[in-house]
């Protein structure tokens, strides 16, 4: 598996992630009935700590630097 996740997006895909998971969970944010979609920030965050991102790799998208 190939990295195509650089820092900078690393960095905003973990800010976003938890985000969500604070959402879902919710610490410090009202309770609604759509809090579950806050789950969904499991994504980025897998994706940030794995380095790779399905779909960069399916439209041929890197956000890593050229070496």
């Amino acid at each position: 598996m190939t990295h195509n996740v650089g820092t900078i997006d690393r960095v905003l895909r973990i800010l976003v992630g938890l985000t969500l998971i604070a959402y879902a969970i919710p610490l410090g944010m009202p309770k609604t009935g759509w809090n579950w979609v806050g789950w969904i920030g499991i994504i980025p965050l897998v994706t940030a700590f794995v380095g790779s991102c399905p779909l960069y790799s399916m439209l041929g998208m890197s956000s890593c630097p050229r070496e």
